[in-house]
């Protein structure tokens, strides 16, 4: 017994010292790279190891980290303007080492310049020509990432759990201060010819932001310069290193510098159109083989999504691992205004190190998940971070990280959160009522009503959400009241369970409803018109779902509810007093238990936070499909059972530059009697007022039916239009353009016809011949509205043609 006590503890013994020489091998190589000449620091100088696939890029001041284990080196420190230097020396214990480099002036006239020919242009040829040389010699490669990110504001920012909030209001002059700090390390894995995955394997953050918002890494937001289009801010952008760049830009040789012993050229290049969406900047191109190795570009006007940005300014470098020039830093640098009311920034500072280039991973290694983070990455200690690749800290960043987890640990009040424009108050990080204007609503059949809501969510470890709405309405003096809650299973919580229980009153037609209930207050407040009509609905249902499969989720649950009518009870109004609301429309009492199904098939990939999956486009087209049925099990109305099954599609398709095309397709189908409540209305206007992808010729809950087909197409042309039309006026008021069509074949059945013809004044309006209509829209993009103008093609009568306003705000 003794003896095997001593061999667990002699391997115990050795575990730990493996474990102390794994560390202690491990030493950091600091330091400052600056000017010889000025003594200021050389913002994001190059350090590479020789002979290795380690180094890094220095942070703005010249400050530099690179993790090594112990040994012997040849650390080069570059800067293009300098001649380089080499430091031979062995490294045993944490080093810290200053390097000046000498600025080099070399004469511009390394390139045979002929008469008519742009020299710059005879360069990018050859650069694009190496560009496609290097993309045959990649098969595949891993890479190691540490990330900065850092949020500029004027004002503090305050978090709830996955949220971020920041105060606006009057116009915002003050200066920018870094207000939010986010970190991670992260290894890449690539292989032709676009599987993408990274793991985030280390992440913290200043105490004001949640975990699971810091997922930006270099490697995945990276613009590859070294592809013939960028995508920018979901835009298509041609590349300056390109075919297609070679007739898009003006280039300009502007000199020749000293780097690492050989000479660069330094090209300026610009739109040769200034209204075309473009880059402009300098690249800077080896002259023995022609090698993108720096780039310092912003992002001209006319690419600036509706003119939020003051700024965007990309540096990117690359250096030779295994003689293949890859990415060893991205910075990104942002700068906005939101009309003037909320200055912000944003900075992304990524360095990438330790390539392994070739080494055949499988392409089963690739799956949905385009970012992955550890189920340990929150909670590596300080020893971790210490012992792995970084970028220096700079004073105003450690300032920063100070000042933020100062604020966020004194004691905070209730009322802290307090705002009398929010529906929400926050009590704390997971319990929240009712603000202001979530107290109070409107309509015809409760009149005026106080709201009192409870809301509990990411309880449990942010598997646990339920919420509590009580209201009393005056004019038909009843309590209503909605219970719900929801409880998530799994490690990325993909499987649910929800149940509800409700004594409410439900909107007529809700399915289709898109219009909040605000608008309803208002209309009714100050116009007297309630456009929605409402029945009284009790009962329960429990359900649940999950993700069989990574694209497929499927669903099933019992429902049972019971359904009365409402009467127009309410006659308040701040205007039109002598003016009535409409009688409130009546519905077939109801009594419905059925059991339900539903599924989802949802192609995209995903991003897994650490908490949940977020799926996300990619900025690619992508589609969903989803679909359900409800399958009476009570002999309902007439004696038949009740049947309803419907099928969705939407899509989004990208086309040129920042243009795409959004389908929303609709399928519902039913059997037996289905009482009105139950059937499905196109969804229509408010008068001259819609949203996307409503009917804009129709009216609001105007056309019914149970057996239903739509089709919404709306093609967003955002400014392009206007900017290729040349109309500089247009460009410069930064107009936005989309076109819309709708269609929709729609039926009653004899049954359903039959049931509800007591509670109908006419006979329902049917489409068997299909209905159809198009039209387009003005707007501006820093506006939530724009301006529309809609004909009906057939079924013509009345609103052939109409003049209205689209709002999200609605």
């Amino acid at each position: 017994m003794v003896l095997r006590y001593m061999n667990i503890f002699s391997f115990f013994l050795f575990w730990i010292f493996c474990a102390a020489t794994a560390y202690s091998q491990q030493v950091s190589l600091s330091g400052f790279v600056f000017s010889n000449k000025t003594g200021e620091g050389l913002s994001y100088a190059n350090i590479i190891a020789q002979n290795t696939n380690y180094g890094t890029a220095a942070n703005v001041e010249g400050q530099f980290e690179l993790k090594l284990n112990a040994g012997g080196y040849k650390i080069i420190f570059s800067y293009i303007g300098f001649k380089s230097d080499t430091l031979d020396i062995e490294l045993t214990e944490n080093t810290f080492v200053k390097i000046g480099l000498d600025p080099v002036s070399l004469e511009l006239g390394q390139i045979t310049v002929l008469p008519g020919i742009n020299p710059a242009l005879r360069i990018i040829e050859k650069a694009v020509a190496t560009k496609e040389k290097r993309k045959e010699l990649i098969n595949d490669y891993t890479f190691g990432a540490y990330s900065k990110g850092l949020v500029r504001t004027t004002r503090d920012i305050s978090t709830r759990n996955s949220s971020v909030s920041l105060s606006i209001g009057e116009k915002d002059t003050a200066q920018l201060k870094i207000t939010g700090v986010l970190e991670n390390i992260s290894k890449g894995y690539f292989k032709k010819p676009d599987n993408y995955k990274e793991e985030i394997t280390a992440r913290k953050q200043t105490s004001n932001f949640p975990a699971a918002i810091n997922t930006l890494t270099g490697g995945r937001v990276i613009q590859n310069f070294y592809d013939d289009d960028v995508r920018f801010f979901n835009r298509q952008i041609t590349s300056p290193v390109s075919k297609d760049g070679l007739s898009f830009y003006f280039y300009n040789l502007e000199d020749s510098l000293a780097y690492n012993g050989s000479i660069v050229y330094r090209i300026y290049f610009e739109p040769d159109n200034k209204f075309d969406p473009g880059f402009y900047g300098r690249l800077f191109i080896t002259s023995d083989d022609f090698n993108l190795i720096k780039l310092d570009v912003k992002l001209n006007d006319a690419a600036n999504p509706g003119g939020i940005l003051t700024e965007v300014n990309i540096f990117q470098q690359f250096v030779p691992f295994e003689n293949i020039y890859m990415p060893i830093d991205y910075r990104l640098f942002v700068e906005g205004n939101v009309l003037g009311l909320a200055k912000f920034g944003f900075e992304l500072n990524s360095i990438m190190y330790d390539y392994s280039i070739n080494q055949g991973i499988p392409v089963s290694f690739f799956d949905m998940s385009i970012l992955k983070v550890l189920p340990d990455a929150d909670i590596k200690d300080q020893a971790y971070w210490i012992s792995s690749q970084s970028i220096p800290s700079t004073l105003e960043e450690n300032d920063a990280y100070q000042r933020i987890d100062s604020l966020e640990s004194l004691p905070r009040s209730v009322w802290d959160n307090f705002s009398f424009l929010s529906p929400q108050f926050n009590l704390n990080e997971n319990l929240s009522i009712s603000g202001p204007l979530g107290l109070y609503h409107l309509n015809k059949a409760e009149g005026s009503t106080i709201d009192f809501d409870i809301y509990a969510s990411e309880y449990f470890g942010r598997r646990f959400n339920s919420d509590l709405n009580l209201s009393y309405g005056f004019a038909d003096e009843k309590f209503k009241w909605d219970f719900y809650s929801e409880y998530f299973l799994g490690e990325y919580r993909t499987y649910k369970i929800n149940f509800s229980v409700y004594d409410r009153l439900d909107v007529l037609f809700g399915e289709s409803d898109q219009y909040n209930r605000l608008t309803t207050t208002l209309t009714s407040l100050f116009g007297k018109y309630d456009f929605k009509d409402y029945f009284y609905s009790t009962g329960f249902k429990i359900g649940i779902d999950g993700e069989v499969f990574p694209a497929i989720k499927i669903g099933a649950g019992y429902l049972n509810r019971t359904d009365k009518d409402a009467l127009t009870k309410s006659d308040f109004s701040f205007f039109n007093r002598k003016e009535n609301y409409d009688d409130n429309q009546r519905v077939i009492p109801f009594r419905l238990s059925a059991v339900t199904a539903d599924f989802t098939l949802d192609p995209r990939k995903y991003i897994e936070d650490g908490y949940f999956r977020r799926r996300t486009s990619q900025g690619k087209s992508y589609f969903l499909l989803s679909g359900g049925m409800i399958v009476g099990l009570n002999n309902a109305l007439q004696g038949a059972k009740l049947n309803t099954y419907n099928l969705n599609l939407i899509a989004e398709i990208l086309s040129f530059s920042s243009t795409r095309l959004n389908i929303r397709l609709k399928g519902i189908y039913a059997t037996g009697a289905v009482p009105l409540q139950l059937m499905y209305a196109l969804p229509g206007n408010i008068k001259s007022i819609g949203q996307d992808f409503t009917f804009r010729t129709l009216s609001f809950n105007e056309i019914f039916g149970d057996r239903v087909f739509t089709a919404g197409m709306q093609y967003n042309f955002n400014e392009e239009l206007f900017r290729l039309s040349g109309l500089r006026f247009f460009q410069k008021l930064r107009l936005s353009l989309t076109a819309h069509f709708n269609a929709a074949w729609l039926s009653t059945s004899e049954d359903s016809r039959l049931l509800n013809e007591v509670l109908l004044n006419s006979n329902p309006v049917e489409f068997k011949k299909p209905f159809f209509e198009i039209g387009f829209g003005i707007g501006q993009a820093l506006t939530p509205l724009k301006f529309e103008f809609s004909w009906k093609l057939n079924h013509f009568g009345k609103n052939n043609f109409v003049f209205g306003i689209n709002s999200v705000l609605l």
